[in-house]
């Protein structure tokens, strides 16, 4: 797909081949040779992220923090893959680990998102939304399963398609960008419910503790969206499009920005939210239990269930 050529050359032909060097007039599914710099220096980040969450995860245990570790986890592998590209530009198999786990990582970052706001919903009041908590779950979550799904059968078949000759990357193409345009539109929603819901909290008072996690989550959302953007963008124009071709480009707008947008949450522990819940959770069953014994209760106070 990338050459004119109408046969392909010997050390292109074994998908696990592992030839360094460029070859003339045929260049590798990524239209240029990836940086080993930028391939470790994002493993190594992306990875210190993955256990920063992963050791929360095994502590508290709550799903914003085992979002957060799967979506670095994907990264690092896709970073892993484009490390192993930087010394193998033709292998097909190493193209094929970093564009489907780098393509669909940014999901679990914005599924997090999601159930971080349902939670921080609970703790506010439902004053402070127009959705339920429950209703963010199953709407956001569930667009981002098809998201995620999506851009992972395009990635496939795009890559595949990347390593025959004269083959035909558009449907495979086309398909990713359905996928994050559709994951972008979501995510617009998304940001004007987020934008919404930080209104009403502040005319509410909420406790200054909080204010730091809502920094975070307007912070990680923005990266995620500004990311989207370029993707469709970058995507749009084909597998030979400039785009696609400038690394700089990918490594500012995509690899930079997840980075902030999953290690700003280092920071800013949103576990704090979730352990939270239960003192709420608490107070509201002790509240309830107090009116509950008011009601029963005689006029002198006394239980008339006691003779």
């Amino acid at each position: 797909m990338f050459s004119k050529y109408d046969y392909i050359p010997a050390p292109v032909q074994d998908p696990n081949n592992c030839h360094p060097d460029l070859i003339d007039n045929w260049l590798p599914p990524y239209g240029f040779h990836p940086s080993l710099a930028a391939g470790i220096a994002f493993c190594v980040l992306f990875g210190l992220i993955a256990i920063g969450h992963t050791l929360r995860t095994l502590r508290f245990r709550t799903w914003t923090a085992i979002l957060l570790a799967i979506g670095a986890l994907t990264e690092t592998i896709g970073w892993a893959g484009r490390t192993w590209s930087s010394k193998c530009p033709y292998n097909q198999n190493a193209f094929l680990m970093q564009i489907t786990t780098l393509i669909i990582g940014p999901t679990f970052f914005a599924a997090a998102l999601y159930v971080l706001l349902g939670e921080l919903i609970v703790i506010v009041g439902r004053q402070s939304t127009l959705l339920s908590p429950r209703m963010y779950a199953i709407v956001f979550c569930t667009c981002d399963v098809i998201s995620l799904v999506v851009q992972a059968i395009g990635g496939a078949m795009a890559s595949m398609a990347a390593g025959e000759l004269d083959g035909d990357t558009w449907p495979g193409t086309y398909t990713m960008v359905a996928g994050i345009g559709f994951q972008l539109f979501t995510m617009t929603l998304f940001l004007l419910l987020v934008i919404d819901f930080m209104r009403r909290s502040f005319k509410l008072n909420i406790p200054r503790s909080y204010k730091p996690i809502l920094g975070a989550v307007l912070l990680s959302l923005v990266c995620i969206y500004i990311r989207s953007i370029y993707r469709t963008l970058e995507l749009s124009g084909g597998w030979n499009g400039p785009l696609i071709k400038d690394e700089s480009l990918f490594i500012g707008l995509d690899a930079t920005l997840m980075v902030i947008a999953a290690a700003v949450f280092l920071a800013a522990d949103p576990g704090r939210v979730s352990r939270d819940r239960r003192p709420q959770s608490l107070k509201s069953t002790e509240d309830d239990g107090t009116a509950m014994a008011g009601f029963n209760s005689s006029p002198d106070g006394r239980d008339p269930s006691v003779s």
